[in-house]
């Protein structure tokens, strides 16, 4: 079952003498945490704090939220978790949330042998690197680039991949 609210990014401090908060983003970038009005403080989407305004600065986004008016009022979210509603989203084509591919089982897309299970999902710069835990525990890491990637069927929790010799044994 897909989780509702989703982990988004932490509040690492604040910015200036109003209250601001810098942002970092669990996500592709910074510009994605501006298109919300609001964010979560809990996974049940109970504690709402609504966005006044967002911009990007560096590697964080700067976020001035309602009611936080002063440094003293932005302390206590400092090393706070927040989620955004994946409501509020609508992703890309082909672009899935890092939450909703782990635990995807990653399976070849002719011979259908099951390589293993995403566990975590990182990024080089160049695409996204799916570590994955095969069967007998050991875990090895995928390039989830076109041409090893099949097809991606996150309601059937399932990931068709292209591997080339090595790619999950030591065969080349």
């Amino acid at each position: 079952m897909r989780k509702q609210y989703l982990e988004a990014g932490k509040f690492v401090t604040t910015h200036g003498i109003m209250g601001e908060l810098k942002a970092y983003p669990y996500c592709d970038g910074p510009e994605f945490l501006c298109d919300f009005d609001r964010f979560y403080l809990d996974a049940a989407g109970k504690k709402e704090l609504e966005v006044v305004s967002a911009r990007v600065q560096k590697n964080v986004t700067l976020l001035e939220i309602e009611g936080i008016h002063s440094i003293e009022d932005a302390r206590p979210l400092i090393n706070k978790v927040f989620y955004i509603n994946r409501d509020d989203v609508e992703l890309p084509e082909g672009l899935h949330f890092v939450q909703d591919l782990i635990g995807c089982a990653v399976e070849d897309a002719e011979t259908h042998e099951v390589y293993g299970e995403i566990i975590d999902v990182s990024n080089n710069g160049a695409s996204d690197i799916y570590e994955i835990r095969k069967p007998d525990g050991k875990t090895v890491w995928f390039p989830a680039v076109e041409a090893f990637l099949a097809s991606t069927n996150i309601d059937a929790g399932k990931v068709l991949v292209r591997p080339i010799g090595g790619m999950f044994d030591d065969e080349d």
